[in-house]
């Protein structure tokens, strides 16, 4: 019964690493490098936004540590931005969470 077993779990295992190669064997080509790029052709027009997205698709494009700094950059400014906006929103509706006393037990 054992010996049963020990079989069909190799042939299990034989099957599991077959099968990739022969849906591999079964159709289609060999993959190809997929590149990404950012499509400038779109960005056309003048005006502020569409010149700072040409320049953000264009560093995408060509300078990838120029694009991640401006991310991060970017990405800071915002959070600053929408935790001044929150603080101040709070502050007009009187909650004065700067003074807040901690009471714990």
């Amino acid at each position: 019964m054992a010996k049963k077993i020990r079989v069909t779990v190799c042939c299990f295992i034989v099957l599991a690493l077959l099968l990739p190669s022969m849906a591999m064997a079964g159709g289609g080509g060999g993959a190809s490098e997929l590149i990404v790029v950012a499509d400038t052709r779109v960005l056309m027009g003048d005006g502020l936004y569409t010149a700072f997205m040409k320049y953000m698709a264009d560093a995408y494009n060509h300078n990838m540590v120029i694009f991640a700094t401006w991310c991060t950059v970017l990405t800071a400014a915002y959070g600053a931005l929408l935790g001044f906006l929150m603080d101040w929103l709070m502050s007009k509706t009187g909650l004065d969470l700067k003074s807040r006393k901690i009471l714990e037990h």
